[in-house]
């Protein structure tokens, strides 16, 4: 598959940066865009091999291969460990990227109150947890910049998602708070709403040529969509060429919406 063709960011060379979910799909593509741009890179993940083997093959010409640190973020302790390692061997954190998801589907009939709890403690619980460790360290930068990924899942009506788009639509209105309080710290808060991405993993639990056909058709731009396809907008949205630009919800769908 040929790269998307980013854009350079100057000001992201050196910076360091911090990345959930980031051994596979969006989440690799992230880490790997962002170490190309120079950023000194972590990037928290619960799968340890996808990990390893992503650091593997990226570290090769990189001024600064990119650090692993394993954790389930469930676990707030662990999580806040992870942010205060990040920091201290990055030498800093100028940007966080929440990308870590996870879109089980639920019937809502034979759905339990564990469903609901674990979709939520994924997908949306760990974001404020992650802002909060983060947020001393992106205000001493002087530049902070978080990056919340949601979906257009939770604006499509899907009714085998309903934890899954709670969280995702929960997600906009933590971005907006997040951007009111932390603003007069210098951070900036945005979101990005990904369209159909098709990634190994969606392909392997849930696309189906068909539905992969029928999303692109809807689409304006008539390709599927991939990981790398979120890169660009994401280091633009961490970079200080969004430095006015904050509390926006910037929807990337190929123009479903």
């Amino acid at each position: 598959m040929s790269k998307t063709v980013c854009a350079h960011h100057p000001d992201l060379s050196g910076c360091g940066v911090l990345i959930t979910g980031g051994a596979s799909g969006i989440g690799a593509a992230l880490v790997e865009g962002f170490a190309r741009q120079g950023a000194r890179v972590a990037f928290i993940d619960i799968d340890a091999s996808a990990a390893q083997a992503l650091v593997e093959r990226l570290s090769p010409g990189l001024a600064h291969p990119p650090l692993f640190l394993h954790a389930d973020l469930r676990d707030t302790v662990r999580l806040h460990a992870c942010v205060r390692q990040a920091a201290e061997q990055l030498g800093g954190l100028r940007v966080l990227v929440n990308n870590a998801a996870r879109d089980d589907r639920h019937d809502l009939e034979t759905m339990e109150e564990a469903d609901w709890d674990e979709a939520l403690d994924i997908n949306l619980k760990p974001l404020l947890f992650t802002a909060k460790a983060a947020a001393p360290y992106l205000q001493a930068s002087g530049a902070g910049a978080i990056v919340n990924f949601s979906s257009i899942a939770y604006l499509l009506n899907m009714g085998e998602l309903p934890a899954y788009s709670a969280a995702k639509a929960g997600i906009i209105g933590l971005t907006k708070s997040l951007a009111g309080r932390l603003g007069p710290k210098g951070i900036r808060v945005n979101a990005l709403l990904p369209g159909m991405v098709v990634t190994e993993r969606q392909k392997a639990l849930w696309l189906t040529d068909g539905a992969i056909a029928a999303m692109i058709d809807r689409q304006c731009i008539k390709r599927s969509l991939v990981a790398d396809d979120m890169v660009g907008p994401c280091l633009f949205l961490a970079s200080q060429g969004a430095a006015a630009l904050t509390a926006q919800a910037i929807i990337v769908d190929g123009g479903v919406l």
